[in-house]
């Protein structure tokens, strides 16, 4: 019940030759052999960026540390404009 028999497939088939035409249906699916070729090719690429970096073991950049006596950097208070009160 839930499959397609060779009968409805051949309905699809003249629907869409009726729909686009027979002399576009072609470069339809050259333009869609070309995208899944695209996928494809970026999924793989992907697919092995992820792989090189689990294969080789990443060492954590050494972080600086401040010394204790460096005092540290405050943000400038703002000073009020003319014709504004502080607060």
């Amino acid at each position: 019940m839930g499959t397609f028999s060779w009968t409805h497939l051949l309905i699809i088939a003249l629907l869409f030759v009726l729909l686009f035409g027979a002399k576009r249906l072609p470069d339809a699916a050259r333009g869609l052999g070309r995208s899944l070729r695209i996928f494809k090719s970026e999924v793989g690429q992907m697919q092995s960026e992820s792989a090189a970096p689990a294969a080789a073991p990443a060492t954590p950049a050494p972080q600086q540390q401040l010394p204790a006596s460096a005092p540290q950097a405050q943000a400038p208070i703002a000073e009020p404009q003319q014709g504004q009160k502080s607060v």
